[in-house]
């Protein structure tokens, strides 16, 4: 009875992981398929508790009070402005889980499984440790315990394919000799060096991109995990996670105009220049007050945030300056690009946080044609998604990559804490345009005081 109440439980988690996902469609239903995907989970791991093979409760008792205490504290400690690492140490979790399993099935029951139960074991073992090693790569860039900047050195593509050649070369000898033990594990400790070569060369401009990607790969592992131990609830929930990491990643690309195989393999960032680079005016410098008659006179205010408004914590900071300019009948609405920040719908999670209504947040292609008629653009933090080269300079590294075009507004404010270039290394011309101000200092005290100065003009 047991055996077909955990079928029917994974069967029940398998369509609720489905709706879920549907339900991430819109923000209107992401909550409810939040909810959904959760309970879909819950219900995975009631059938797995109730599986017919398990001898013992012990030590999967103390797993999963290890587990729901980790992960509580993850979730009620880490700050919303942290969530791209912690999206990445997910990923890392979730893909060394499934790595374990691999090499706990090899241990267990040596070469005497079939060929495709082999494969299966590993392509979990590759995926997994690959995934695991990027993604603790991608959080240590993200948190800035390693340097945002691409690290490459000579030769590097042509290591990093023999490196891979030799782990492929690997699975081929397990797989011909599957008593070949030195062959498995000599294979799962090649992929973990391919997972740190594969990301360091990648900059954090292309992180949201990098994100989907592991994603991805935590996924494909999960489904060849089922595969390997017949668990068809990892089947789907790792196919689902699998080929719509991948599929996210596609779209992000184009978002940038760049293929997968530039940002795995360009470097972006780390010998670009700008044209505008040399001789380019001086950047102008306008005071607080200055931009806060601005801002309370203005007909229509359109807000741009990027990756500092995350670093300073200022989503509530904006939300706050927007209500007061509202209360004074200024129209203010939020340009949102695609892969603004570090991980995919990072500017949306933030704003979200600050109870920012989603009817102000306006896609690409939406505001673009609204910034000619926009008294006053308020660029927070961002760089490369609002660089004017990539328009009208062919020969810079983000040439045709499309961007919120805020140098056609009347007049731009710029939030910077100094005159740095940010992640990608490129120069910015848009802040030495004459219609662009830059008005520096920490992101959340500069809009903070900017409420307190728009309050008593």
């Amino acid at each position: 009875m047991s055996h077909y109440f955990a079928e029917v439980s994974y069967l029940l988690a398998s369509i609720l992981f489905v709706f879920g996902l549907k339900g991430l469609s819109h923000p209107d239903s992401a909550r409810r398929g939040m909810h959904l995907a959760q309970f879909g989970m819950l219900m995975a791991i009631i059938g797995t508790l109730l599986h017919k093979d398990i001898v013992s409760y012990e030590w999967i008792i103390v797993g999963l009070i290890i587990g729901s205490a980790i992960g509580g504290s993850i979730a009620h400690f880490v700050p919303m402005t942290a969530l791209p690492q912690q999206t990445a140490l997910s990923h890392a979790f979730g893909a060394f889980a499934a790595a374990l399993v691999g090499v706990s099935e090899y241990h267990t029951h040596g070469g005497t499984a079939s060929h495709f139960t082999l494969g299966a074991l590993g392509a979990d073992v590759v995926l997994g440790s690959l995934t695991t090693t990027g993604s603790l790569i991608a959080t240590m860039k993200l948190q800035g315990w390693l340097p945002g900047a691409p690290f490459t050195f000579q030769g590097q593509k042509v290591f990093n394919l023999a490196l891979l050649a030799a782990t492929v070369g690997c699975f081929g000898w397990w797989l011909a000799v599957p008593s070949a033990a030195v062959a498995f594990y000599f294979m799962a400790v090649l992929a973990l060096t391919v997972g740190v070569m594969l990301v360091l060369p990648i900059g954090t401009a292309d992180m949201p991109v990098v994100m989907s990607l592991l994603n991805s790969y935590a996924g494909l592992a999960a489904t060849a995990t089922g595969f390997a131990i017949s668990n068809n609830v990892l089947i789907i929930a790792g196919t689902l996670n699998g080929f719509s990491g991948f599929i996210l990643s596609v779209i992000m690309c184009r978002a940038m105009n760049r293929s997968i195989r530039n940002v795995l393999f360009g470097a972006f960032g780390q010998a670009a220049e700008s044209a505008a680079a040399t001789g380019a005016e001086p950047m102008r410098e306008i005071s607080l007050d200055d931009t806060a008659v601005q801002l309370a006179y203005a007909r229509q205010v359109v807000f741009v945030p990027g990756y500092g408004m995350a670093t300073a914590q200022a989503q509530h900071a904006v939300h706050e300056l927007a209500g007061m300019l509202e209360a004074r009948g200024v129209i203010v609405k939020y340009a949102i690009h695609p892969v603004a920040g570090r991980m995919p719908g990072h500017m949306n999670v933030l704003l979200a946080e600050a109870n920012v209504p989603y009817s102000l947040l306006c896609e690409l292609e939406a505001i673009n044609p609204e910034f000619p008629s926009t008294d006053v653009a308020v660029v927070i933090g961002a760089n490369d998604v609002v660089n004017p080269d990539a328009r009208d300079n062919p020969g810079s590294a983000i040439a045709g990559m499309p961007i919120l075009e805020v140098d056609h507004a009347k007049s731009v404010i710029v939030l910077k804490r100094g005159q740095g270039k940010g992640f990608s290394g490129l120069e910015n011309p848009l802040f030495s345009k004459p219609n662009t101000g830059m008005l520096y200092g920490d992101a959340k005290d500069s809009l903070m005081r900017l409420a307190e100065a728009v309050r008593a003009a």
